[in-house]
């Protein structure tokens, strides 16, 4: 399985669902939720044969914090410029 981001993409970063807050590090996640940041870094790990898991670095903020996410907990940012309008003639 190939990583779903790549480096130097945009991400925004995802709001922990309130029943999930269930450690000290979903708290320090959900401080960041709604920010845009971009891919530095990642890395994968495989618990068991054939499955593999993507965890991502991530520049948040003015500054150079960087923050580890899982997969789940970003998605792409989509910016106008890279939306495509289709011609339907």
């Amino acid at each position: 399985m190939n990583p779903k981001y790549k480096v130097g993409q945009k991400v925004k970063i995802k709001p922990i669902e309130s029943e999930r807050h269930t450690s000290t590090r979903d708290c320090a996640i959900d401080a960041y939720a709604g920010q845009i940041g971009e891919i530095t870094n990642y890395y994968w790990i495989n618990p068991r044969i054939g499955e593999v898991f993507y965890i991502y670095v991530v520049r948040v903020g003015t500054g150079y914090k960087e923050i580890a996410l899982h997969e789940d907990e970003i998605e792409a940012r989509i910016s106008s410029k890279s939306l495509k309008t289709r011609d339907y003639r």
